[in-house]
């Protein structure tokens, strides 16, 4: 810090000894001594404590980083999420749809197909009677046939072999 050489400090020693004197120069040495400690420790105490604040600082632009960070992460799989969501929506609204279309169509006691007899009823007249399903009876279903089981192949015959002989 000071670049004061050894015969800098003999000279200013010896200039102590002779304005303080030799029985108050030890006692006034331990205190410039403990005063010089508490000025190197309030010094040390001042840049650590300046060192944390700075390292806070880095540690919150990180922590903001990767909050940052985290949110477009998160944002972009939401965002893939809905994609694939409405990927999947919309041919499962379209095979509903046809499905529904599907069964009003094979359905004589379906709303459009009694909407389209009502109509035709009005055109016509008189609509033919329809028969009317038994309350009873469970919906029709169409089942396929029972598998048969495939028999098993027949085991396939070995071809004899002669014995050898081994006395030759």
């Amino acid at each position: 810090m000071f670049d004061v050489s050894f015969s800098e400090l003999m000279l200013i020693g010896v200039i102590a000894l002779i304005v303080i004197g030799p029985e108050r120069l030890p006692k006034v040495a331990r205190t410039i001594g403990h005063l010089l400690g508490r000025a190197q420790r309030y010094v040390n105490e001042v840049k650590s404590d300046i060192q944390k604040e700075m390292d806070l600082k880095e540690i919150g632009d990180i922590k903001n980083q990767m909050e940052d960070a985290a949110r477009s992460v998160q944002s972009s799989m939401t965002s893939s999420v809905d994609d694939l969501k409405t990927a999947v929506t919309q041919p499962t609204q379209a095979l509903k749809d046809t499905l529904d279309q599907a069964r009003q169509a094979l359905d004589p006691m379906s709303p459009a197909s009694t909407d389209a007899t009502a109509s035709a009823t009005d055109a016509a007249g008189a609509a033919p009677p329809l028969a009317a399903p038994a309350a009873d009876a469970p919906p029709a279903t169409i089942t396929p046939p029972a598998a048969e089981p495939t028999p098993e192949p027949a085991p396939v015959p070995r071809p004899a072999t002669a014995p050898t002989d081994s006395s030759h």
